[in-house]
């Protein structure tokens, strides 16, 4: 993998994105074992699961407007900062002994609500200092150092840490956004805001009739939106299912996310040149029907070493459809509407994971553990079958 032609300010961002990713991973594998700690109501441990995508839903669309009219990279760093100061306050709550699950769903919620702002605000900023010809390679190297650090080295350390001492983890990442936030605020003023701003509901507005006038992103914010849907009702109680069902440790399970990032490594690395080769739909039908089978395998795994197979597999499916799909929109959205653009889409892409998390806990809790991954997997292919006629036509469109 190499960066050439990649301008500096790209790095910074990526340095950003790598150290921030550490931290997440740590984040995100301790929380679901607070959670666990706490109760093992699987309707309970994804209610925090929930509460970290609702502001999806909720707050997407004005930060996609926010986006198109401030500098993006004040916003990116500033958000960053709110987070540092969320988990160490949540640090010294699971410290003290005081953090339920209504502590963790709000630290939860606080968190998700900054990282609409700085998604939004990432992704928009890629094509202003990034040439067009270059965007899947600048996409590919962020998936790669975000698949590194939140998925393959976050986790083990951060099981590490947890048991060591609960709140350790979220020291961890508290420092890694502060960190972060000072890379990205040494960036150059991307975009310079205008004067006169139309009104922040005239700004959703041009938004959404746009993507709802693309028929191929229209098509794919649909996909993303049930199979996000999808993937959160089977990874909500993906902790019990580990824990309980195979009888990992923490530190197994800290293990096996990495494991499972291992995929999404490999895919960052080499789907740049796999979309080069069969082209941007067969990359797109690969990706979501290798899903569809590997969800249904989940739910049968019969030991850690199988589950862990088969999401790395999954990671590496999920990386090919992120590159494609956020290089298409850099690509054919106007500068001046990405945010707006991304943040519909957004919204439409992640507005379902908290209903797919409460949904994954009622399914796991009335059937079982293993129960919401074949579901899943079942209606993530009858969404394929139902897009797949938009997708062929795409290139020939």
């Amino acid at each position: 993998m190499t960066g050439i032609g990649l301008p500096a300010a790209y790095w910074r961002v990526w340095w950003a994105a790598g150290v921030d990713a550490i931290g997440d991973g740590a984040f995100a594998a301790a929380v679901p074992l607070l959670a666990v700690a706490v109760t093992r109501d699987a309707r309970l441990v994804s209610i925090v699961s929930a509460a970290t995508y609702l502001p999806w839903l909720l707050l997407s669309l004005p930060a996609g407007a926010l986006v198109d009219r401030r500098d993006r990279a004040s916003l990116m760093w500033r958000a960053q900062a709110i987070q540092a100061l969320i988990v160490a306050a949540t640090a010294v709550l699971v410290a003290s002994g005081r953090a339920g699950i209504p502590a963790l769903a709000a630290a939860a919620f606080g968190l998700g609500a900054c990282e609409v702002v700085f998604a939004n605000a990432a992704q928009a900023i890629l094509p202003d200092i990034v040439p067009k010809a270059l965007l899947h390679k600048a996409n590919g190297h962020q998936q790669a150092i975000t698949a590194i650090g939140q998925q393959f080295v976050g986790p083990p350390l951060g099981s590490l840490l947890f048991t060591a001492a609960a709140a350790l983890p979220l020291g961890l990442d508290a420092a890694s956004f502060a960190l972060s936030a000072l890379l990205v605020s040494a960036l150059p003023r991307c975009r310079s805001p205008r004067i006169e701003h139309p009104p922040i509901r005239t700004a959703v507005a041009d938004g959404l009739r746009w993507l709802a006038r693309h028929r191929l992103l229209r098509t794919l914010a649909i996909l993303l939106a049930v199979n996000n849907f999808c993937s959160q009702l089977g990874n909500a109680t993906l902790v019990l299912l580990a824990t309980q069902t195979l009888h990992l440790s923490a530190r197994g399970y800290g293990l096996l996310l990495a494991g499972a990032a291992l995929g999404s490594l490999v895919g960052a690395v080499v789907n740049a040149r796999l979309v080069a080769r069969i082209g941007a739909t067969g990359a797109l039908i690969t990706a979501l029907g290798a899903n569809v089978v590997i969800f249904a395998g989940i739910g049968l795994s019969p030991n850690a070493v199988v589950l862990a197979a088969l999401l790395a597999t999954n990671g590496f499916a999920t990386t090919l459809w992120n590159i494609v799909t956020v290089s298409l929109r850099q690509r054919l959205v106007p500068a001046d509407l990405l945010g707006r653009v991304n943040s519909v889409y957004k919204m439409l892409g992640w507005g379902l994971i908290p209903l797919g998390a409460l949904a994954g806990g009622l399914a796991a809790s009335l059937f079982g553990l293993r129960a919401p991954y074949p579901i899943a997997g079942a209606l993530r292919g009858i969404a394929l079958l139902a897009a797949m006629s938009t997708l062929i036509r795409a290139p020939r469109d």
